[in-house]
């Protein structure tokens, strides 16, 4: 089979995806039978977590209210339930405030055990929900965020730290809510798709301890202040942990994952005609290690016809990270791609996009970027040295000087990394 425009089939592959895991489509076929016999209190807190309010006032069958919180932009039109929108992933003092609001809303309902805590979590909740722990300031937390965020550490890594310097996460928002039912709605974007990981699951209790938390910390330098390190060195800080009782009457639900977007897409290719293959929905390690090892797998295939005969589309997911060394712009996804370039080095068989589902590449206004088996010429007769882009984590200009960036806006979902080899 031949593709006419390869760009395009790989962008409309990515718009398969994203689609696949909207709210929309995910999410009112959970709330078809779940009923309550008292009142039905809404909170969430995530990229799509605006999406999934709107989703729920169009489909719930009885009163509600609530309130969620959403990165900026990510809004969406809600009568009955209040949306705010607070940074990301950088805490700021609106997610502060929106965290014990959501806090104070579910602790003043004298709640009952007739009445149901709807909890909508999505990816990006973590910085959202940002309630520091006693003791604690938002700028101590925001440093260590910061910090965590340039290391390179997995997102495990991250919310293990994250759950045991809040007052909210790790499972203490649905102890607060007792002694109401917490029926919680997930869209997963953690590799391996553990519910209790998603945004640092503020449902759902926690097996992770102090202790690793200190050791992550230790693990990648991170200098904390005397009272972060007091804290975490103190029983206080202990999260809530699996068969604790409070829990068993709650109920969680993984809505879509990255499975779901990779399904997808690779059943819109086979539709026309192109064959598909998922390598893996939890692929995890340094971007530009990661592009390495399946830029040798695109080129085995297309050299070799193995393991797959051409033409053919590889496809995965998962989340990449970045260890920022130089003063760039740019994304994991974007640093994928790069990386990926200079490791493919033209091959003209083989096309490439990578792309964040929830439109933006780390902090950047893009989702993500395309190649094409004439970037590094197109890219040589600007005067652009790709392992230079590479060495300051710059990818961002890399493909805006080439104008290969892929942007879309807030889709308002988040399954993390989507990524297209497109071998003919």
């Amino acid at each position: 089979m031949s593709i006419e425009n390869p760009r395009e089939f790989m962008l409309q592959l990515f718009h398969t995806a994203v689609e696949s895991v909207s709210a929309e489509n995910c999410l009112p076929s959970f709330l078809a039978d779940l009923k309550s016999e008292g009142r039905t209190i809404v909170i969430g807190a995530g990229k799509a977590a605006a999406a999934m309010a709107a989703t729920v006032e169009r489909h719930w069958q009885g009163e509600l209210s609530g309130l969620v919180v959403t990165p900026y932009g990510h809004g969406a039109t809600c009568e009955k339930i209040e949306v705010v929108e607070a940074a990301h992933p950088v805490p700021d003092g609106a997610g502060q405030q929106a965290a014990q609001r959501i806090l104070d809303l579910v602790q003043g309902q004298q709640l009952t055990e007739k009445d149901v805590v709807l909890c909508l979590i999505s990816g990006g909740g973590s910085a959202l929900l940002s309630l520091p722990a006693a003791g604690i300031t938002l700028e101590q937390k925001r440093a260590v965020n910061k910090a965590l965020l340039k290391s390179g550490a997995a997102i495990h890594e991250m919310n293990c730290v994250r759950k045991h310097l809040s007052r909210i996460k790790g499972g203490r928002l649905a102890l607060a809510c007792a002694p109401a039912r917490v029926v919680s709605f997930l869209i997963s974007d953690v590799p391996g798709d553990d519910p209790s990981v998603i945004a640092s699951g503020p449902t759902l209790p926690d097996s992770s301890t102090s202790a690793e938390a200190l050791a992550i910390l230790k693990k990648y330098n991170i200098a904390i202040d005397a009272e972060v390190l007091q804290y975490l060195e103190s029983a206080e800080s202990e999260t809530p942990k699996p068969h604790d009782p409070r829990f068993a009457e709650h109920e969680h639900h993984v809505i879509c994952n990255a499975a779901t977007a990779l399904e997808a897409a690779a059943a819109a290719s086979r539709a026309q005609g192109m064959p598909a293959y998922i390598l893996s929905d939890s692929i995890e390690g340094e971007a530009r290690d990661v592009a390495q090892v399946l830029a040798a797998i695109a080129r085995q295939v297309a050299d070799r016809e193995q393991p797959f005969s051409t033409p053919c589309v590889l496809l995965s997911g998962g989340e990449t990270t970045v260890t920022v060394r130089g003063s760039g712009r740019g994304g994991r996804n974007a640093e994928f791609l790069l990386s990926a370039a200079i490791a493919l080095n033209g091959h003209k068989k083989i096309f490439a996009l990578a792309c964040d589902t929830d439109g933006i590449d780390g902090s950047e206004t893009n989702a993500g970027a395309l190649y094409t088996p004439d970037s590094l010429a197109r890219a040589e007769a600007l005067g652009l040295k790709p392992k230079e882009f590479l060495n300051n984590n710059d990818a961002f200009r890399f493909f805006e000087a080439l104008g290969d960036l892929v942007v879309t806006q807030p889709t308002r979902t988040n399954v993390n990394d989507f990524r297209v080899l497109l071998i003919l």
